[in-house]
């Protein structure tokens, strides 16, 4: 191909100043309209400098420009029919959290100032004292993600010891990050008992040692086993944990505090019941059916828990300002469940009935009626939860049942 198309482009400060001399790319900084020109530029060159795409080059910089400048991440509308779509941000919040989290966005806060004793505390010391009032646990700490209170128990109680888990549990909680790979990282070796399906207590029994860290059972929030399956239950593997002196660790992960059977959803297990049944530690994750912004939560014995905050990692994972506030907040409408599944907009979701969610969706199809070119027709779907939470099983509820 002959140069003479090449030579035929402008310089990128040329098509930048016909860019400007457009208007359309007013508040976008410079910077990012040169990137914009250069980027149309390239793609010229790549195509090899067809003589059409001269026209409307200018155009196409000023929306890139544009594009550039705004942000990736977007307010969008969730109609995938997943309630906790990862992708999407999991769960919403409630407005009490929204205005929280925005007052302390937009100042100072006692983050870890106690106010009344007038000395230095903790951060997120209310966070704590709320899953302890409402679980019954001696203490908590939160972190940053599921994932990272898993990873902070097992480095704290484990590092260079051995973790007995079923082999029907070794999870992979998204983005491929697997449970082997979480306890291998956080320097504890995995001994893997029973099969895929089935595992007895006598597993467990068996492969406990004098070198054994943690029995560690983790709830399947986001996959099913069915028909020939076994498994202990909480109570026996807590019992186990007690004759062995070996602490007993559950991950619960979506975080359930209310009943989802009384949202006609099935049971979801919840924080309160594996603490009840003998859990030493439970952890869980924020931004599930919790319905909070995103972190990790642990519960349990005293002990325990104080190990987890001298761990290095704890200062590691910790969570801000902003994830503070937004957790207080929701965590306080768990005093009253039902306050909590009408200002929680995640329960609110799942306990919606079938009549409100039509209406929804009919006044959606009218405001989108007027729209030019657009075809808006309500039909009946069932949604899922989404989020690692109730695998499979529908969302709706409907009035008929």
């Amino acid at each position: 191909m002959s140069d003479d198309r090449f030579r035929a482009l402008p310089s990128v400060e040329v098509l930048v100043q016909q860019t400007l001399a457009l208007g359309r790319s007013e508040g976008v900084p410079r910077a990012l309209v040169v990137e914009a020109a250069r980027a149309v530029l390239d793609d010229e060159r790549k195509a090899g400098a067809p003589a059409g795409l001269a026209d409307g080059r200018a155009e196409r910089a000023a929306a890139r420009a544009r594009a550039l400048a705004a942000p990736v991440q977007r307010r969008v509308i969730n109609a995938t029919g997943v309630v906790l779509h990862t992708n999407l941000g999991r769960a919403p919040l409630s407005e009490a959290a929204q205005a929280a989290l925005a007052a302390a966005a937009g100042g100072y806060v006692s983050l870890e100032y106690d106010i009344a004793e007038g000395r230095r505390s903790h951060r997120a010391v209310g966070v704590e004292a709320w899953l302890c009032r409402l679980t019954g646990a001696e203490a908590a700490l939160a972190v940053n993600n599921g994932a990272a209170a898993l990873l902070l128990v097992i480095s704290a109680l484990a590092q260079g010891r051995k973790v007995v888990v079923s082999r029907g549990e070794l999870v992979e909680i998204g983005g491929s990050f697997r449970l082997p790979e979480i306890l291998k990282k956080a320097g504890a070796t995995l001994v893997e008992v029973g099969t895929t399906n089935r595992t007895r207590l006598d597993d467990y029994r068996r492969a406990t040692t004098a070198d054994t860290a943690l029995i560690l059972r983790v709830h399947p929030s986001n996959f099913r086993v069915s028909g020939f399956s076994e498994r202990p239950t909480r109570a026996e593997l807590a019992a186990l944990a007690k004759e062995t002196g070996i602490p007993f660790v559950e991950d619960v992960g979506s975080g359930a505090f209310v009943d989802t059977a009384e949202m006609g959803l099935e049971h979801e297990p919840t924080v309160l019941e594996s603490l009840t049944e003998g859990a030493d530690l439970v952890t869980f994750s924020g931004d599930k059916l919790l319905g909070g912004p995103q972190a990790g939560l642990v519960v349990g014995r005293r002990e325990w828990i104080a190990a987890l905050k001298r761990d290095p990692l704890a200062r590691a994972l910790r969570i801000d300002k902003l994830t503070v506030a937004a957790l207080e907040a929701t965590l306080a409408a768990y005093v009253d469940p039902e306050r909590a599944k009408s200002e929680l907009p995640t329960l609110a979701l799942l306990a919606a009935e079938k009549h409100a969610l039509e209406g929804q969706a009919h006044r959606l199809r009218d405001a989108l009626s007027g729209l030019s070119g657009l075809a808006v027709t309500v039909v009946p779907v069932q949604s899922e939860v989404g989020g690692g939470a109730l695998p499979g099983v529908p969302r709706l509820r409907s009035n008929d049942d």
